[in-house]
């Protein structure tokens, strides 16, 4: 039940649930884009994208006026909870006699626009997100200021590497998954079979099935686990190891393990593996950095390296560098984003 009107303002909201880890206070007073589809009884798919061109209307989260603010010196975090990112929707009532008209006339709206009713958002889903496009960033334009980097500019290299990879006798896969920032759970996250289902189905189809064959198929197999990680910021220092953190401009950046204080939660990846890529990559004259995620005991993150790690495949974790990481708008340079895909083809060559 998203939609609701709040009977003193007469404004009518969107409640929303936040996803993954960010800071609330980040996403107040923003211009919101609202993207999402809404599958109907009927069979039919109602696509909504609104916000991102010019003419479009947007949408925003309200923040506290700091004239009225007396509990400023109080953490933003523990200001603004989770349960009050609700953005807001309209105010015209449909009319004035009637309760909650301006949720009334948020519904006709709809019904006008998309033909869906209020029960339809039970089986819909619906994003809230920065409006407007990535942009050049700095004086001389050599970053990206964007939102959804992470991991939008992991996908985007993997993916043209892959269609830019053509002379390979080898079985190549590109895989996009889902749920990675709350644990790739779910029939779209890593943990689920649908990868090992797909080498199995590719074993059949070659005649000679076998659990055997599709396990030593995967406990073979290379992989790159595309994903950002925390780049050095200088506004920061105080969070980041400068000898060993990943820097912005300077290449893809590679983790040989990532997760939390003692490397909770961690892939490892192994030295044999590390060298084999190091050589390819010297040979090509590809930019890369090995780094880590801050100081150690700072905090920490993963990706889903440890999961195909599980298979004994060989697996780490590389991408690019991030400021700004899981705000609204985060950056990146152009050179990393550039040496990743470099980086990918390469690996996709690979003997």
């Amino acid at each position: 039940n998203p939609l609701y009107e709040n009977g003193v303002s007469n404004i009518a909201l969107f409640d929303t649930h936040y996803y993954g880890g960010i800071k609330h206070y980040q996403w107040t007073a923003l211009p919101l884009a609202m993207h999402g589809v809404v599958c109907k009884k009927d069979g039919s798919t109602v696509k909504i994208s609104i916000g991102d061109k010019a003419e479009d209307e947007v949408f925003c989260i309200s923040d506290l006026l700091p004239h009225l603010d007396r509990d400023m010196t109080k953490g933003a975090e523990s200001k603004i909870k989770g349960e009050n990112l609700n953005i807001i929707i309209g105010s015209i009532p449909l009319s004035c006699e009637n309760k909650e008209s301006v949720k009334a006339n948020v519904l006709n709206i709809l019904k006008e626009r998309f033909d869906i009713a209020n029960e339809d958002f039970i089986s819909a889903e619906i994003e809230f997100v920065p409006a407007g496009d990535a942009r050049d960033m700095g004086l001389d334009k050599s970053f990206v200021l964007g939102y959804g980097q992470d991991d939008r500019i992991c996908a985007y290299t993997s993916l043209c590497a892959m269609l830019d990879t053509s002379d390979n006798d080898l079985t190549l896969a590109c895989m996009f998954v889902d749920k990675e920032e709350v644990g790739s759970q779910g029939a779209s996250g890593m943990q689920s079979l649908f990868f090992e289902d797909m080498v199995a189905e590719i074993s059949q189809l070659c005649g000679n099935y076998s659990h055997l064959d599709v396990r030593r198929a995967l406990r073979n197999s290379y992989m790159l686990s595309s994903d950002v990680t925390a780049g050095y910021d200088p506004n920061y220092e105080n969070a980041f190891d400068k000898n060993n953190d990943a820097y912005l401009g300077r290449g893809i950046s590679f983790n040989k393990y990532t997760g939390g204080r003692g490397k909770s939660g961690a892939n490892d990846a192994s030295p044999e593996y590390i060298a084999k890529l190091r050589a390819i990559l010297d040979e090509k004259g590809v930019s890369y950095q090995l780094t880590e995620m801050g100081k150690i005991d700072q905090g920490g993150g993963g990706t889903i390296a440890y999961i195909t790690a599980n298979y004994g495949m060989n697996v780490i974790d590389c991408g690019c560098p991030l400021l700004n990481m899981h705000a609204p708008f985060e950056i990146s340079s152009k050179a990393d984003i550039y040496e990743a895909y470099r980086a990918y083809k390469e690996f996709l060559l690979m003997r």
